[in-house]
């Protein structure tokens, strides 16, 4: 019988202090026009990031900046989604079935709610298998609360393949 294996991933960006005019928030597979943008080397999506941090971790194949440091330019303002995509691919490389993903966004920005269903597509689709999203805020409290960034918390559960 295999045993599930559970990882957890954690990712906080701060918003960026002078986005380009073209510049959006990318949160969870999704493009946020009009909502301030967050920094990062990639595209600082937290959710797609703590997602494939939390996969990583599971697996044992060390965390999302041992895998998309960033001194590795080729992932230089790659899409979360494509992080999160390529982090599923390691861990079936080596051996894993993903179980399923959960992730919490923690911040006042944007809205998740509505777009919900959205994210949890998004992220399934690149995951390639079941992500889900939820969100919630930390009433005014730390940097998310005063309106500094965003952070994001994920768990994963990944079993052995035969």
């Amino acid at each position: 019988m295999a045993i599930p294996r559970t990882g957890i991933g954690v990712d906080v960006h701060a918003y960026d202090e002078h986005p380009s005019p073209e510049a959006v928030l990318h949160l969870a597979g999704l493009a946020w026009p009009g909502e301030r943008p967050l920094a990062g080397h990639s595209d600082a999506d937290v959710a797609a990031h703590a997602a494939a941090d939390a996969l990583l971790s599971a697996a044992g194949l060390g965390d999302l900046g041992s895998n998309f440091g960033t001194s590795e330019p080729q992932w230089a303002g790659a899409a979360g989604a494509t992080l999160l995509a390529e982090a599923a691919r390691r861990v079936r490389d080596a051996g894993f079935e993903i179980g399923n993903v959960a992730v919490q966004v923690i911040g006042n920005r944007p809205r998740l709610g509505q777009r919900r269903a959205e994210a949890e597509a998004a992220l399934s689709s690149a995951a390639g298998a079941p992500v889900s999203v939820s969100a919630t805020t930390t009433d005014g409290l730390g940097l998310t609360g005063r309106g500094e960034g965003v952070a994001a918390i994920a768990s994963a559960i990944v079993v052995a393949s035969d």
